[in-house]
């Protein structure tokens, strides 16, 4: 069987200077938090600073995934869509949800990973998010989890994400 994976590192970034840094010490991809709609509030970035690091990270075949991962109020739902919007259209290889709803958006074509939020914590749960939603492009697993996590892509061969290195389809 032949294997088509190979690993990829995934660092966290939690500006445009940091994502910088990490790319240039070798990460193969790097995850910013969004200007709203974070888990860490603190690393917002805006638009203009998310769209300088995907020119910078796509120079080095490098990719940026940025963070929506909290639960969104049905009043909220709007605004985190035409952000999502706006994260494509700066470049953005991918989102990073926790909530479920986004999934029913009208949303641009861009690659959607399951947060760790999303307590992805068991085999068991990885594989009701592969079966269950064929919009998610990954599943971003908790570090105690990789051995876990590399055995099921192997398995599987579903795209998973791994904090912080991810296994990748070649």
């Amino acid at each position: 069987m032949e294997n088509n994976y190979y690993l990829e590192l995934l660092a966290p970034a939690k500006n445009l200077e940091f994502g910088k840094a990490a790319i240039n010490h070798g990460a193969d991809a790097v995850y910013v938090g969004a200007p709203r709609f974070g888990a860490r509030s603190a690393a917002g970035n805006s638009i203009a600073d998310i769209a300088q690091l995907v020119d910078y990270a796509h120079v080095f075949n490098a990719k940026v995934f940025v963070t929506v991962n909290t639960l969104l109020f049905d009043d909220e739902l709007e605004d985190a869509r035409k952000m999502i919007y706006e994260l494509y259209e700066a470049g953005a290889d991918a989102i990073i949800i926790q909530d479920m709803g986004i999934l029913e958006m009208d949303l641009p074509p861009i690659q959607i990973h399951a947060s760790t939020q999303m307590h992805n914590i068991s085999p068991e749960k990885v594989l009701f998010l592969e079966k269950t939603n064929s919009l998610l492009s990954g599943v971003i697993l908790p570090a105690v989890l990789i051995l876990t996590g590399i055995y099921l892509a192997v398995r599987l061969k579903f795209f998973y994400l791994f904090h912080p290195v991810k296994l990748a389809k070649s």
